[in-house]
C-alpha cells in the first residue's frame, strides 16, 4: 500500500474540518484523517468517488448537528491504533498468554498487550473479497487454563477450535493447532453468537443463516471426557429449535419478559419453552421481517419494565431502537420503531459498554466497510464508527472516527491499557483497530 495517494484526499481533509466546525471543536477527533501511507494503512480511494466523499461531508454536517453534543459521552477523546490490514472481520478480547492483561484476537493473528504487535495464530483462506472466517470466540476448550479460539465460516461447513500452544509456543510465534469440533453440513452461515441461552453457565454456539428456508440450529457445548487426541473436554451437540425459519440478523435475550432467553432472527423470534428446551422445537413468532444486525441487542432501554431491541439494518441505512409497547390483546409483540441514526449504511455489528464510567451502557456501532463488496446501498461510502448515549428518551451520538475505521462482524470491548476505561477493538475490511478511550 505504500505510495498510494489521490487528489481526493483533499476532500477527506475538508470533511474532517467541516466536522470540527459542526462540533465546535475537535475534542473527540484527535487528528485529521489518517493518510494511507504504509502496508498497515487502508487505501480506499480506488473504491470511493467524489460523490461518495461529498456525501460524507454532507452527512458529517447533518449528523453532527442532528445529535446533541452536550452529553458526557461527547467529551471522550479517542486514540486510534491500527493493528493490521486484511479482509478479516472478526475479533475478540481476552487474556491469551496468562499475564493478566487483555489481548486482542483477530483472524490470522493475536495481539498481546501492552504493545499489541501481531503474533501468528492461524491461516485463513481469502475468498471472494472476504476471508473464510466469520468470527472469533474465546473458550478454554481443553481445560488447561489457557483461552483457545473457536471459529466457523461463511461457506465451509466445519466449526473448529485452535489450541493455545502455551508459553513456549507463544514465545516462538507458533501457529495454533487446529482441531475439528463438528462438521455442521451447513454452507450458508452469516455469523455466530456464543451465548448462554439456558443459563447453565456454559455458552451455546448459535448459528445464523441468510437463507430464510434454513433451519434454526443451536449447537450446545456439552461437557465430556477428555478427547484422546485433542484433550477437549467439550463436544458440540445439535439442537434444532426451528425446522424452517431463519434470516439475516440474530440476537439472544428475554424479548417477552418471562425470565427466559429467547432467540431473535431477521424474520421474528423463537420463544424459549418453559421446560425441556433442547428436546423439542420452539414456538416461532413472525413479528417482524428485516435484514438485521448481528447481534440484535435486547435491553430495557427506558427502564419501563419491558425489554426493547437495538438493531441495525445490516445491509442498508438505519440504526434503530424498537421500544416495546404493551402487547396485551395484540397479535404479537408491538414496538414503536424509532430511528437512532440513518446517516450511514450497513450497521452490521453492535455492542454495549459503559464508556464514560457512569454505570450505564452506551451503544457503539458503525459502517461495515464493503460488506457485500460495495453492492449495498451506500456500500462504497467511507467507513465510520460512533457511540450513542441514551438521555431522556433519545440517543445522542458522538463520533469516534469517520473516514477510516468501521466495523466488521464483531465489536469487542474491554479495558486494554489498564486505565479502568472501556476500549474498543474492531476488525473489518478497512483494517483491524484498537480505539483507546482516553481519560
Amino acid at each position: 500500500m505504500a505510495g498510494c495517494y489521490s487528489p481526493l484526499y483533499g476532500l477527506e481533509w475538508t470533511a474532517w474540518l467541516l466536522s470540527v466546525a459542526a462540533y465546535g471543536s475537535s475534542q473527540n477527533l484527535l487528528y485529521p484523517p489518517i493518510r494511507p501511507h504504509s502496508h498497515l494503512s487502508p487505501c480506499m480511494d480506488h473504491h470511493v468517488n467524489k460523490k461518495a466523499l461529498l456525501a460524507l461531508i454532507a452527512s458529517s454536517i447533518v449528523s453532527s448537528t442532528a445529535f446533541a453534543q452536550d452529553s458526557a459521552i461527547s467529551k471522550i477523546k479517542w486514540k486510534i491504533e491500527q493493528l493490521t490490514l486484511d479482509a478479516n472481520e472478526g475479533c475478540a478480547i481476552g487474556d491469551m498468554n496468562g499475564d493478566g492483561k487483555p489481548d486482542v484476537v483477530a483472524g490470522r493473528n493475536w495481539y498481546p498487550a501492552p504493545d499489541f504487535k501481531p503474533r501468528p495464530l492461524r491461516t485463513i483462506e481469502d475468498w471472494n473479497g472476504y476471508v473464510q472466517s466469520n468470527g472469533d470466540f474465546l473458550m478454554d476448550v481443553n481445560n488447561d487454563g489457557r483461552m483457545d479460539v473457536v471459529a466457523g465460516s461463511f461457506v465451509p461447513t466445519e466449526v473448529a477450535w485452535f489450541e493455545n500452544p502455551g508459553d513456549e509456543g507463544l514465545r516462538l510465534g507458533q501457529t495454533w493447532k487446529r482441531h475439528l469440533f463438528v462438521d455442521t453440513k451447513a454452507t450458508e452461515n452469516e455469523a455466530q453468537l456464543m451465548e448462554d441461552i439456558d443459563s447453565d453457565g456454559v455458552p451455546e454456539w448459535v448459528v445464523n443463516s441468510w437463507n430464510k428456508k434454513n433451519p434454526m440450529v443451536v449447537w450446545r457445548f456439552v461437557k465430556t471426557e477428555p478427547n484422546p487426541e485433542s484433550k477437549a473436554v467439550y463436544k458440540l451437540e445439535q439442537a434444532t429449535i426451528g425446522t424452517a425459519g431463519n434470516q439475516h440478523g440474530m440476537g439472544v435475550g428475554d424479548i417477552n419478559n418471562d425470565g427466559r432467553r429467547d432467540v431473535l432472527i431477521g424474520s421474528g423470534w423463537y420463544e424459549h419453552p418453559s421446560e425441556n428446551p433442547w428436546g423439542k422445537p420452539w414456538q416461532f413468532h413472525a413479528d417482524w421481517d428485516i435484514q438485521g444486525s448481528i447481534p440484535m441487542l435486547v435491553r430495557d432501554v427506558d427502564q419501563d419494565g419491558k425489554n426493547d431491541v437495538l438493531v441495525g439494518a445490516g445491509h442498508d441505512y438505519g440504526l434503530y431502537w424498537w421500544r416495546q409497547l404493551d402487547s396485551k390483546g395484540a397479535d404479537g409483540l408491538q414496538f414503536d420503531k424509532r430511528v437512532i441514526d440513518k446517516a450511514f449504511s450497513q450497521p452490521h455489528a453492535l455492542a454495549l459498554a459503559d464508556f464514560d464510567g457512569d454505570g450505564k451502557e452506551e451503544l457503539v456501532s458503525g459502517k461495515r466497510y464493503f460488506a457485500h463488496n460495495g453492492g449495498d446501498p451506500g456500500g462504497k461510502d467511507m467507513p465510520e464508527i460512533h457511540v450513542y448515549q441514551y438521555v431522556q428518551g433519545e440517543f445522542k451520538r458522538s463520533t469516534i472516527e469517520q473516514g477510516h475505521v468501521g466495523v466488521g462482524l464483531q465489536i469487542a470491548t474491554g479495558d486494554l491499557n489498564g486505565d479502568k476505561r472501556m476500549d474498543i477493538a474492531v476488525a473489518g475490511k478497512s483494517g483491524t483497530f484498537i480505539l483507546f478511550n482516553l481519560p
